[in-house]
């Protein structure tokens, strides 16, 4: 009995294995079966590729045809498998060669007239075809987005005409070896905050280890303007930091956009965004902002107005980096190394210590709408800084501030110091590394023991000044931590003593 067998590839998180497309053709009364769980969106391939093949002169078998998706465990979703369905029909009788198909990965929608649509996670896909050292073919509207990944054998196609062609060696299909050019990166710049110069610094640092920051103050003081800004300040993604965050975007509903390669992600989700939003999940778990916002910022605005259990499902991935989704059918796990910006005001008015003195927020107000936040997640926020009202003198005055890129090219001095030492950010330090590297000379020492008796640091709060006070030794260019790296960390976290 006609068999015929060809590789497409599933997404399950970043982990992408490959799924075999069986095509099994028997005698009795004609039908079109699709087994390996396939969702609505794969069963009515059966209408699209049946629809295609006989617009492009193709027979349709007259017989009982049964199209196996193996594994039959993980659940298949999607347009990507119409190609390999309709290749493996084709193959199933005859009508092209199936020895062709050794070496090949396929996944493209169909039109009913034969043509290829774009498909969701094309970047994806490609880095594990590659790895796996098969050649991908793939829709041509989805040929730019493959190719950011080096030295991968992509083969785009128009039409599936194009791909019985190449396989059948009438007509090669070319390789796209186009490789998309390196735009310039184009962010908001620190210079247009006037004021906030302890805020900038604390910008600076953040950048330079890769802490998380949260800012509270009145609104209009410019928390929000510095957030955005904060993505200009860090250093130039690598190829491998940027592959990483354009597969997790591309498997997201809107996908990757081309001209954003190597650009720093920027999330800023509503207040009213679910634990869903945020992590990710659903019955196909797709991921979420904070994987979105791999290598890049996730920003919090208002932070006590989201619902406290959906800022608690924040706190592993913050020490962790990662992002784990089970569900009753199937798992994922999506990366998450973000840096956390947070804003808040400081009462629920907001004026509470502005000049105005417009507040007539009760203690209690005050103590209910700063108790939203809890001790857990403020301890494994890094840096918290104050940003008060702006004064008239510097509002009104010429801009005086650095740049974006005068900042930048400290934070890449510094990050550059933190590779060559450990292989990573500072944030990012474990425990016993941060014993490791973040050395501090006796009087740092003595200050930070006061410290810990006088703010009642807990264990992680004091490795997070250490690795906090490490960075700041990093931008001076200090080999050990001294005491004054140590006083500026703590001061980092006297705040969060009246939160």
């Amino acid at each position: 009995m006609p068999l015929a067998v060809l590789h497409s590839r599933a997404l399950a998180g970043l982990q992408a294995p490959p799924v075999t497309v069986e095509v099994h053709l028997a005698n009795g009364l004609p039908s079109f079966a699709i087994v390996g769980l396939p969702d609505t969106e794969v069963k009515e391939a059966r209408d699209r590729v049946r629809a295609a093949l006989v617009n492009c002169r193709f027979e349709f078998p007259a017989r009982r045809i049964t199209v196996n998706l193996a594994p039959a465990e993980l659940p298949k979703e999607s347009g990507r498998f119409d190609l390999p369905i309709a290749l493996g029909i084709l193959a199933a009788s005859g009508q092209i060669p199936a020895t062709r198909f050794d070496g090949f990965e396929f996944a493209g929608e169909l039109s009913l007239s034969g043509e290829l649509r774009a498909v969701r996670g094309a970047l994806a896909m490609t880095l594990h075809a590659a790895r796996s050292g098969r050649a991908f073919v793939l829709p041509t509207a989805s040929a730019r987005e493959a190719a950011l990944v080096r030295d991968a054998l992509i083969y785009p196609a128009a039409t599936l005409l194009e791909v019985c062609e190449h396989l059948t060696d009438r007509k090669r299909l070319e390789q796209f070896r186009e490789h998309p050019g390196e735009e310039a990166l184009t962010y908001p710049d620190l210079s247009d905050v006037r004021g906030q110069a302890q805020a900038k610094r604390a910008l600076e640092v953040a950048a330079a280890g890769g802490h998380s920051v949260l800012m509270s103050g009145p609104p209009g003081t410019g928390k929000s303007m510095l957030a955005a800004r904060l993505p200009g300040l860090l250093p130039p993604m690598t190829d491998a930091e940027a592959l990483d965050a354009a597969a997790v975007q591309s498997l997201a509903s809107g996908g990757f956009r081309v001209e954003r390669w190597r650009q720093r992600p920027f999330r800023a989700p509503h207040h009213t965004a679910s634990a869903v939003a945020l992590v990710g999940g659903g019955s196909d778990p797709r991921p979420g902002e904070i994987s979105l916002a791999h290598r890049g910022v996730l920003f919090l605005d208002e932070l006590p107005e989201f619902d406290r259990r959906v800022l608690e499902v924040l706190r592993e991935p913050l020490e962790s980096g990662r992002v784990s989704i089970s569900r009753a059918a199937r798992q994922a796990e999506f990366p998450a190394r973000f840096q956390l910006v947070a804003a808040m005001n400081p009462c629920p008015c907001g004026y509470l210590g502005h000049l105005n003195g417009k507040c007539r927020c009760t203690p209690d107000q005050v103590a209910r709408y700063r108790g939203k936040l809890s001790g857990p997640l403020l301890d494994r926020i890094d840096i918290h800084v104050e940003v008060p009202a702006v004064p008239e003198a510097e509002l009104t005055g010429p801009a005086a501030g650095e740049t974006s890129a005068a900042v930048r090219e400290r934070v890449a001095r510094a990050r550059a110091l933190q590779l060559s030492r450990q292989g990573k950010a500072n944030a990012e330090l474990s425990t016993r590394d941060t014993e490791k590297h973040c050395r501090a000379d006796p009087a740092a020492e003595g200050l930070l023991k006061t410290a810990i008796a006088r703010l009642n640091l807990s264990a992680r709060a004091y490795h997070r000044v250490l690795r906090l006070a490490r960075s700041i030794a990093d931008l001076a260019g200090a080999d050990f931590i001294g005491a004054v790296h140590v006083a500026e960390a703590v001061q980092y976290r006297r705040v969060d003593r009246s939160l």
